[in-house]
């Protein structure tokens, strides 16, 4: 007769499995015929409901059989036990309750493991859900549309990437820099302007680098920088690739931005928002705009007209009832300061090519009379027009005086007009200077070609 050795534990799970599986009234098989079907293969001792088979398996293959008393208590006993030794087995759901079949996965080995026994470790394979990796891959393509590559250096050569403002004391410098080997910067144009000695820019090889020292109210504005990609002769801007931020150089005796000019004319234009250029130093400032006569507050509604830190007041419907003077007041812990003040004039002039005229001082002329051939425009005050000429003596170098000048007109009714005027000079008139003389006027819209003759009498 064999005997089993069968440990408590894994009878009781044993047990607990046949009785859910006899009350499903399956066929089982005998302890021996599972001995049986093991053949040669060595087995170790515990239920053959071995704890490490998959539960179904199990199910199909019990070996014992479960009074009804059995089944309704939740005890079994095996062939040859005395059944009055059963409460010593006996389990309690409520306690111990036994582990519920799951499809698919392996229990716990609850046997002891003996010399020699390859212990078999359920292993849980993780399944990374694709949804959130679209969305990042998503994500990291569109931040990779424009990488910003501009970095401001701090102490200990540590780096810090910047925001879209920074605020720093004026005195302070700083330097930024911007990853790459061909890097274009941007900044205050006065610094061009007057050829600050205190900037300094240099293109190192794997980096541009901008350091601006001793900083004062004036350097407040906007800095970027991108990288350039060149074929040949030809640089276009890179637009995935660049960096920019708006620092304001803080200072409390210099509110507003200081300019080189105490007067400044802004044109109001119908077709597009005018700036009052009265920008801050310090971000928190309160700042109101206020018309010179009659003397009075302009309101900022918002809408109509509004405050931007970084450009000053935006009227974004300018009409005739805006112009004339104005100002703006600026407070910060302390008194309040008055900025330059602005003209402002109303513009109504249709946009296109320049509307150009030309005449000459006479159409016929003697030899060794002067000559004047004047190229008129009319238009915008803000819009600059550019003048070429041809004329008969050009080919044969022959010396010619050509003047360009501009001024503004007030045309009674509120608008104002930009006259714009190129003035082409013989002063002793010969035989090789008679024919067409030809005025080409250039603007942002447009060109426009006009000529006048002139004869030899």
């Amino acid at each position: 007769m064999i005997s089993f050795h069968v440990s408590l534990q894994s009878r009781l799970l044993c047990a607990a499995a046949t009785a859910w599986h006899a009350l499903k009234a399956e066929p089982c098989l005998t302890i021996l015929d599972q001995r049986r079907q093991l053949g040669k293969r060595r087995w170790r001792g515990g239920p053959l409901c071995h704890p490490l088979q998959p539960y179904e398996e199990r199910w199909r293959r019990q070996s014992c059989e479960v009074s009804d008393v059995s089944r309704a208590e939740g005890t079994e006993s095996f062939p040859g036990e005395d059944p009055k030794q059963v409460a010593v087995r006996q389990w309690s759901p409520a306690e111990d309750p036994p582990p519920r079949p799951v499809i698919g996965q392996s229990a716990k080995n609850k046997h002891p493991k003996e010399p020699g026994e390859n212990k078999i470790r359920p292993v849980n394979k993780k399944v990374k859900p694709k949804g959130p990796k679209m969305k990042e891959r998503e994500s990291a393509d569109s931040s990779s549309k424009s990488q910003s590559i501009l970095m401001q250096v701090m102490e200990k050569g540590r780096f810090q990437k910047l925001a879209a403002t920074l605020s720093l004391s004026a005195g302070q410098s700083i330097e930024l820099r911007c990853k790459g080997s061909n890097v274009t910067w941007s900044y205050p144009s006065y610094l061009d302007t007057f050829k600050d000695s205190r900037l300094s820019l240099k293109q190192l090889d794997r980096y541009g680098q901008l350091i601006l020292t001793n900083s004062t109210a004036a350097d407040t504005g906007e800095y970027s920088c991108w990288l350039q990609l060149c074929n040949g002769n030809k640089c276009r801007k890179d637009e995935t690739k660049m960096g920019s931020t708006y620092i304001f150089f803080t200072d409390k005796e210099e509110l507003f931005v200081p300019t080189p000019s105490y007067f400044e004319i802004v044109y109001l234009n119908p077709d597009k928002p005018a700036v009052i250029p009265c920008r801050v130093t310090t971000p928190s400032a309160k700042v109101t705009l206020h018309r010179e006569f009659p003397a009075e507050e302009i309101e900022t509604d918002g809408t109509n007209i509004i405050y931007d830190v970084k450009k000053g007041f935006v009227y974004q419907h300018p009409t005739s009832d805006h112009k004339g003077i104005v100002y703006c007041k600026a407070e910060s812990q302390g008194a309040p300061q008055i900025s330059i003040k602005y003209h402002l004039l109303y513009v109504e002039v249709p946009k296109g090519p320049p509307s150009t005229t030309i005449m000459a001082s006479s159409n016929r002329a003697e030899v060794s009379d002067g000559i004047h051939v004047i190229c008129t425009v009319l238009g915008e005050p803000d819009v600059d027009v550019n003048f070429s000429w041809q004329y008969p003596g050009q080919e044969s170098e022959r010396p010619v005086i050509i003047q360009n000048f501009w001024r503004l007109i007030n045309r009674g009714t509120g608008h104002t007009t930009r006259i714009s005027k190129s003035v082409l000079v013989i002063e002793d008139f010969e035989a090789r200077d008679a024919g067409n003389y030809i005025c080409i006027a250039q603007n942002l819209q447009g060109e426009t070609t006009v000529a006048t003759e002139v004869e030899l009498n």
